[in-house]
């Protein structure tokens, strides 16, 4: 059971949605090839809001994600695309529900 969490609020500037999304589908693809990483989620939450949620099963491999190439290439282009500055809060997995 993962056991660790990242939570990241984006908010887009004005008329960077669509690109923001596709910079979100690309990051599921490099993610996929994270071996630390349990899940990635790309979220849209409505009202011009966006978020990622994963998962790991230790520190290791979320300090290893936060240092990987999707968070570089978001802190690159953060000033680009989002209203703001990047939060990114860690979270601990209380109780998941298995497959």
């Amino acid at each position: 059971m993962p056991k660790f969490a990242l939570y990241v609020p984006l908010k887009p500037k004005p008329g960077k949605e669509a690109e923001l999304e596709e910079f979100l589908k690309q990051g599921a693809q490099m993610a996929a090839q994270e071996t630390g990483t349990v899940t990635w989620y790309a979220l849209n939450e409505g009202e011009g809001r966006y978020a990622i949620f994963d998962t790991f099963e230790d520190e290791a491999g979320r300090e290893a994600h936060l240092n990987g190439p999707i968070a570089k290439a978001l802190m690159a282009r953060a000033g680009e695309l989002l209203d703001g500055e990047v939060q990114i809060y860690k979270l601990a997995v209380l109780a998941t529900k298995g497959n």
